[in-house]
């Protein structure tokens, strides 16, 4: 696959954020979920699609190229810093724990989407296909936590038309320069997966939300590395 089929390709998968965002914004949608509490699953379904790309996608691509002792610092920083970004917002005002998930899973999927491209064609395509399926019901969950936030319509959609063209550049690092860092692939996977789990458990799943308390969720993340751990050593 060409690099500019590539790009594309990703840039197409890319359109289902604004997309969910869209469906999420109509207000006769948006007021049937209300009532029927389709909102409440479908933030569900975007926490579990995200645990789902860690667990079957993003860390099994990592786990030969990264080093034990490299996983456990990667995976845990991503924890911690995604701990303080997401504290910081919430002192600011803002509410984007849905968003920084999707960006988190979304974006080393196109890295390792544009590094497959030249060589597997048909992975390449399978991964669009779940980007697409990822994308849809987190965009709806982003625009709905933005939108009950105190941030400003015009704020909101400048953010979730952005968003998507991260995509086709991650694609475009991932084939051009990172298709032989194998082990740098490895990190970020893993940096953004210890993100990925805190933001789940913190924000997208409420029963782990306590009141004006969020360092509990730390907590999933350290939970989360001793079972990564124990794979690790076993395999």
């Amino acid at each position: 696959m060409t690099l500019e089929h590539t790009i594309y390709l990703v840039l197409a998968a890319s359109i289902s954020i604004p997309l969910g965002a869209l469906i999420s914004s109509n207000i006769t949608v948006r007021s049937y979920c209300l009532r029927n509490e389709i909102d409440s699953f479908v933030l569900y379904f975007g926490g579990g699609a995200l645990l789902a790309a860690i667990s079957l996608s993003l860390l099994p691509r990592s786990f030969e190229y990264v080093s034990i002792r490299g996983a456990a610092f990667s995976f845990f920083l991503g924890g911690l810093v995604f701990w303080k970004l997401n504290s910081w917002l919430k002192s600011a005002g803002g509410k984007m724990s849905n968003l920084m998930g999707m960006m988190l899973d979304f974006v080393p999927e196109s890295i390792i989407l544009g590094a497959t491209a030249a060589g597997n064609r048909s992975l390449a395509y399978l991964l669009a296909i779940l980007i697409v399926l990822q994308n849809l019901p987190e965009g709806f969950a982003a625009f709905t936590e933005m939108n009950n936030s105190k941030m400003k319509k015009s704020k909101i959609w400048l953010i979730i038309f952005i968003s998507p063209l991260l995509g086709p550049i991650a694609a475009f690092a991932g084939y051009l320069w990172l298709s032989n860092l194998t082990e740098t692939i490895g990190v970020l996977i893993l940096f953004c997966s210890g993100g990925i789990i805190y933001l789940v458990f913190d924000d997208i799943a409420p029963q782990a939300q306590l009141e004006n308390k969020d360092f509990p969720a730390i907590g999933a993340v350290a939970g989360f590395l001793m079972g990564l751990i124990g794979t690790m050593m076993i395999h």
